[in-house]
Parts: C-alpha cells; sequence; structure tokens
C-alpha cells in the first residue's frame, strides 16, 4: 500500500507554509513524503504531524542529509500518526440549521431578517440578513468573522486570569491562523493564539493559554517549563491528550 504522506497536494501545502519554511519531498520505501521544513532556533530535530500535514524542525546547524536520515528512520511513526490524523471531518455546506461547535457546546446557525451583525443567541449563532435568498458566502462571512471576535474576547479574558497566577505580565494577543500550532510565544512577550481553539472547551483553551504564558516564564520544553505549566494547570498531560483527539473532529471552514 502506498503511503500517503500528505493528505493534500504540494501546491495546496505551499500556500499554507509560513515565513522560513520552504515545502521539501522525500523518496521513501512506503511513498513520496511531502513536507514542510523549518531551520529554527532549536537543539533538537522534531517532526510534527498534524490534520494530514508533516512537519519537521531542526536546529540551523544540522545537515540537510542528518535531516534526511532523521526522516527515514522515522517512516514507521510517520506513517502511524498520519493513519491516526485521517479522519476527514467533511467542509461545511454553509447553511441554516448546520452545526458549529463553540466552546464544545454545538450552535446552529439561523438566519434573521433584517440589518446587523452575526451574534450568539441561546444556543444558536443568528445572522441578519436583509435577503430573502440564504447566500452561503454571506453567512460564512459573518460567522467567521463573529467566531474571530469570540476567540479575541475569550482569550484575552483568559490571559489575564492566568497571567498573575504565573507571574508574567499581560501579553498583548494576535490571533493565528496557523495550520500546525495551536499557539506561540515570543521572547518579546507576545502571545498568538490560534483561533480555532474557539470550537474546544474551555477547559482546553485554559490549557494552551497556560502553555504559552509558561513560555514567558521557560522559553523551552524542559522539566522546569513542564513544572511551571503544572502549578497551574495540573491536569496538563489529559488536556493536551483530548486537544489531539479534538483537533481530527474540528469543522473544516
Amino acid at each position: 500500500m502506498q503511503l500517503e504522506f500528505a493528505l493534500e497536494d504540494a501546491p495546496q501545502l505551499e500556500s499554507t507554509l509560513r515565513p522560513g519554511e520552504s515545502l521539501r519531498r522525500l523518496a521513501l520505501p512506503g511513498g513520496m513524503l511531502w513536507y514542510q521544513f523549518l531551520r529554527a532556533p532549536r537543539r533538537t530535530l522534531t517532526i510534527v504531524v498534524r490534520r494530514g500535514r508533516v512537519e519537521v524542525r531542526a536546529p540551523r546547524w544540522i545537515p540537510l542529509a542528518d535531516v534526511e536520515r532523521f526522516v527515514r528512520e522515522k517512516e514507521g511513526w510517520v506513517r502511524r500518526r498520519l493513519s491516526d490524523t485521517r479522519t476527514v471531518v467533511p467542509r461545511l455546506s454553509w447553511r441554516e440549521g448546520e452545526t458549529i461547535p463553540v466552546l464544545g457546546e454545538a450552535l446552529s446557525l439561523a438566519l434573521v431578517a433584517g440589518p446587523g451583525e452575526a451574534r450568539r443567541s441561546g444556543d444558536r449563532i443568528e445572522v441578519p440578513s436583509t435577503s430573502a435568498v440564504p447566500d452561503r458566502a454571506m453567512l460564512r462571512a459573518a460567522v467567521l468573522e463573529w467566531l474571530g471576535a469570540e476567540a479575541g474576547r475569550v482569550f484575552s479574558e483568559r490571559i489575564a486570569h492566568f497571567a498573575p497566577r504565573l507571574g508574567v505580565p499581560v501579553p498583548a494577543l494576535r490571533l493565528s491562523n496557523a495550520r500546525t500550532q495551536w499557539g506561540s510565544a515570543s521572547a518579546r512577550g507576545r502571545v498568538r493564539l490560534n483561533w480555532r481553539l474557539i470550537h474546544v472547551p474551555m477547559r482546553l483553551v485554559d490549557y494552551v493559554v497556560v502553555h504559552e504564558l509558561s513560555h514567558l516564564r521557560e522559553m523551552n520544553h524542559s522539566a522546569r517549563f513542564w513544572a511551571i505549566v503544572g502549578s497551574v494547570y495540573p491536569g496538563y498531560l489529559a488536556a493536551r491528550r483530548e486537544l489531539n483527539r479534538l483537533e481530527k473532529q474540528l469543522p473544516q471552514i
């Protein structure tokens, strides 16, 4: 059986590259591997598999030949991880009555007559419309705008809640559209959180918030870093596992 390393073709992967990333391919016994390659100021080689994409992160000093040797050695692991993430959630059709998870709750889309912006009302996301004919593009744009605003509001509140407990200043927040990261933190005291976290339960949002705020004290994943995380969020291991499981079920928007 050919190994389906990437569920998307190269042009689609290229459109998701971040600054500093390149798209590479490697012929392996199980098939051709397309992967996103990033050199960064880190100490170890890492392979990340998420939503059918493979990302390889490497220190700047490691030769490319050693990177490829490492990937070859991990072929079996990559195969298993891709198999785990191969469940494809159907894309939203953007019809009235369709549901979207918001902080773990299923909210249905509803068109209401009149002008205005999308808003939550009970278990519905109401989208005002002045047209009698539902416009899917309009519905999608309005809901995405509301989701982004809601993400910014909720994440800012949770950052303000946890920053004092971790002994760090409340950082500036930016929303991310990254494909392979839930969040990141910079040495300049900034935090980026993936807006798609708005889909998962609040306890998992809190885990990512605590994780990134902890990086403002320890910019690595050392034992000291995890001790900082655990001091505020003792159940971080279970949260990490649950987040990895749920990410396969998030809506394709």
